[in-house]
């Protein structure tokens, strides 16, 4: 994609299908002749004209809204022109093939209009305005963000992100980074004074400072991270104990069937919810038990409830309590360790008792009690999952959205600016070895930002957008 950033790129930049309107984008450098010729008059830089767009025999195809946007003042720094005509697909294909036809034409010099003019790949006309320096690559990731965003928190997260809310506080730490590391480099060349150098400069207060501004920042940002995301909750436990009931309660709506008939449920179930606004993927699982007391579809199901088990961020083992025999809590006791046995190292589990209404006494356990027949308990369950995935309410209004790789970047700075405070902690810090660690620390930063990216990278992040977005 990078080697093919200087042709002019085309594409509908509406959803496909039929709709009420339908928008052709162009992008390239030098498109004003292209595009009055196109439109067959002169086009006032931002202003919309209503024009019959015709083909090369002089027949209307649509009516159209042409409106020109001069680079460098448009969405991708380039020339933009956008056609917004009917929406229907058939239309919008004969708006493209006319552009591409006159784009292969000669001009009255005997050239074509724009010889390589072709369709836009997935995410390209963003990448553009990230590589002309209209966006950053946080900002041009939080465009695909907002139109991905299934939450309203989402949408304003998004949002906060592409105004350059994370952009911010990543140029702000990073130059109070190199402000540090200018400083331990000049003194360098003067290896005898580093010990009063460190204390006059006051090295360890600002290594501090810096480790608690990009603590602070990697918690915002798995903030935005949840926003993004969501989490997967996976409700487990044995045949009866009301996981079904749960989901139905959980997301307000008669999802799974409910009988008292054990393996009712016989493959997973999914819905997604939101809980303050962070979407929460819900999974109703079969009943787990003894194997040779399920028939074959149910081995199967409990397979694949096992198999959700282990990709989970919160697993929520549901207990009845109203079952007060011997095996039967035997057998939930060693389901607990089974599932704990299984479980990766992020992922919580969150005991619950379920049909607290049916029993005078709750359980001796730390687990939560509820009872989703009834909706006793759900509220205080739905902040218990919200406190497991870490969010904070309080935070909500200056959250913005974050991707895993932005996470993974945000650790690396903690890790280096780490390592330079234990070497800071050394009797004689080598200085070299302090800048390379605070050196190491700003280009990850600087990775957030596409200041220090792989062509690859920018490839992997771009294909993943709509096009002609």
């Amino acid at each position: 994609m990078l080697a093919l950033r200087d042709d002019p790129i085309m594409a509908i930049a509406t959803p496909p299908g039929r709709g009420a309107v339908g928008v052709v984008r162009i992008s390239g450098k030098h498109l004003k002749a292209f595009a009055e010729s196109l439109c067959q008059q002169a086009l006032t830089p931002r202003h919309a004209h209503l024009l019959a767009l015709k083909d090369a025999q002089g027949q209307a195809i649509d009516q159209v809204l042409a409106i020109y946007f001069p680079g460098p003042h448009s969405y991708t720094g380039e020339d933009v022109l956008e056609l917004q005509g009917h929406g229907g697909t058939i239309v919008m294909h004969m708006v493209m093939a006319r552009c591409l036809a006159l784009a292969q034409s000669t001009k009255p010099d005997s050239t074509p209009w724009l010889p390589h003019l072709r369709m836009a790949q997935a995410g390209e006309f963003t990448q553009r305005a990230y590589l002309n320096q209209k966006l950053d690559l946080a900002q041009a990731e939080a465009v695909a963000d907002l139109i991905d965003a299934n939450t309203e928190a989402a949408v304003r997260s998004a949002g906060r992100s592409m105004q350059g809310a994370f952009s911010d506080q990543v140029h702000a730490l990073k130059a109070a980074l190199v402000h540090l590391r200018v400083q331990i480099e000049a003194c360098l060349d003067f290896p005898e004074e580093d010990l009063d150098f460190i204390k006059a400069m006051q090295v360890a207060e600002q290594l501090q400072s810096l480790l608690q501004h990009a603590a602070a920042l990697t918690s915002q940002a798995k903030q935005g991270a949840l926003l993004r995301d969501g989490l997967k909750l996976v409700i487990a436990g044995q045949p009866n104990a009301g996981k079904s009931s749960l989901l139905n309660a959980l997301a307000g709506a008669e999802l799974a069937i409910v009988t008292p008939i054990a393996g009712t449920t016989r493959d997973v179930l999914s819905q997604s919810i939101q809980m303050e606004g962070v979407p929460i993927h819900v999974l109703d699982t079969a009943g787990l038990r003894d194997h040779t007391q399920a028939d074959e579809v149910e081995q199967i199901g409990m397979e694949r409830a096992w198999a959700q088990i282990k990709q989970a961020d919160i697993v929520l083992l549901l207990n009845d309590v109203a079952r007060t025999d011997d095996a039967y809590r035997q057998q939930q006791r060693q389901l607990q360790e089974d599932i704990e046995a299984v479980l990766p190292k992020h992922t919580s589990l969150l005991l619950v008792d379920n049909k607290c209404d049916m029993v005078t006494t709750t359980s001796s356990t730390k687990a939560l009690q509820i009872s989703a027949k009834k909706g006793l308990g759900l509220q205080a369950l739905r902040t218990h999952i919200l406190q497991l995935a870490g969010w904070q309410s309080s935070a909500q209004e200056g959250v913005f959205t974050a991707r895993a790789r932005h996470l993974e970047a945000l650790a690396v700075v903690l890790q280096h600016l780490q390592a330079a405070q234990q070497m800071l902690n050394h009797p004689q810090p080598a200085l070299d070895l302090l800048a390379e660690e605070c050196r190491l620390a700003q280009q990850s930063l600087s990775s957030l930002t596409g200041e220090f990216s792989a062509d690859d990278l920018l490839g992997e992040i771009f294909s993943n957008f709509c096009i002609g977005k």
